[in-house]
C-alpha cells in the first residue's frame, strides 16, 4: 500500500511534465506557423500589413486610453457644481469646473465664463464648446489602417494572381503545381489583411460605443447645467 501511495503522486507529477511539454511544443509550432505563413506570403506585402497592425493597435490604446479618462461620473459632477454654485457662486463653480478633468467639466466652465453675458451666450458656448470636445473624441487614424490592411492584402493577392499567369505564360502549360506557389502567396496576403482589420474593427466599435456615451452625458449635463443656471439667477435677483 505504501508503495501504491509514492506511485500516485510521482505519476501525476509526471503527467503534469508531459502536459506542460505539450503545451510547449504547441506553442511551439504555431509560431513557427505563423512565422512560415509570413515568409511564404512575401516579405513585403506582410510586413506593410503588420505595419498597419502596429499603428492600428498603437492608436487604438491611445484613444481606448483618453476615452476612459474622459469618461466620468456626470451625477457626481453635477451635484458638486450645483453645491459650489449655491455656497460660493460663479467664481466657486468654475474653480471646481477647473480641477476636474473630462469634457464635461471643460464645457461647464466655458459656459460659465459667458455667464455675464447671459443664459443665451452661456447655452450658445456650452454647444459650441461641445462640437470641439466631440470633434478631440473622435479624432484618429484606426479607421484609416481598418480600411488599408485588406487592401494591402487584396493588392499582393493581384500580385500573386499575376505572377500565377506569367509562370503559366513562360512555361506555356497549365499545371497546377505551376501556379500553387502564387496563388498560396495571395490568398495569404488577403488572410493577413483581413486579420489585421478585424481585430482594429473591434478596438474602433468599442472607442465609436464609448464616444457616444460620453456625447449622451455632455448632452445631458449641459441642459442640467442651465437649470441650475436659471435657478441660481433667479435665487440672487
Amino acid at each position: 500500500m505504501a508503495q501504491e501511495d509514492e506511485a500516485a503522486p510521482a505519476a501525476q507529477t509526471e503527467q503534469t511534465t508531459v502536459s506542460i511539454d505539450d503545451e510547449q511544443i504547441e506553442s511551439t509550432s504555431m509560431h513557427a506557423a505563423i512565422k512560415q505563413k509570413f515568409i511564404e506570403g512575401g516579405a513585403g506585402f506582410m510586413a506593410c500589413v503588420v505595419l498597419c497592425l502596429i499603428f492600428g493597435l498603437a492608436i487604438a490604446i491611445e484613444r481606448v486610453i483618453y476615452l476612459n479618462l474622459s469618461d466620468t461620473n456626470t451625477k457626481k459632477f453635477i451635484a458638486g457644481f450645483e453645491d459650489a454654485l449655491n455656497n460660493g457662486g460663479i467664481e466657486a463653480a468654475k474653480e471646481y469646473c477647473r480641477n476636474t478633468r473630462g469634457p464635461v467639466a471643460s464645457i461647464f466652465y466655458q459656459g460659465l465664463s459667458r455667464y455675464d453675458q447671459g443664459i443665451d451666450m452661456v447655452e450658445k458656448s456650452v454647444v459650441s464648446y461641445g462640437s470641439v470636445q466631440m470633434g478631440l473624441m473622435e479624432k484618429g487614424w484606426i479607421g484609416l489602417f481598418i480600411a488599408l490592411a485588406p487592401m494591402l492584402g487584396f493588392l499582393g493577392t493581384v500580385i500573386g494572381m499575376i505572377e500565377a499567369f506569367d509562370q503559366i505564360q513562360a512555361a506555356g502549360d497549365m499545371s497546377p503545381a505551376l501556379v500553387a506557389g502564387g496563388i498560396k502567396v495571395a490568398l495569404i496576403t488577403t488572410v493577413g489583411g483581413l486579420i489585421v482589420a478585424m481585430i482594429l474593427q473591434v478596438f474602433y466599435n468599442y472607442c465609436v460605443s464609448k464616444v457616444e456615451g460620453i456625447v449622451n452625458n455632455m448632452e445631458d449635463a449641459s441642459v442640467s447645467m442651465l437649470d441650475i443656471l436659471v435657478k441660481y439667477e433667479q435665487k440672487n435677483k
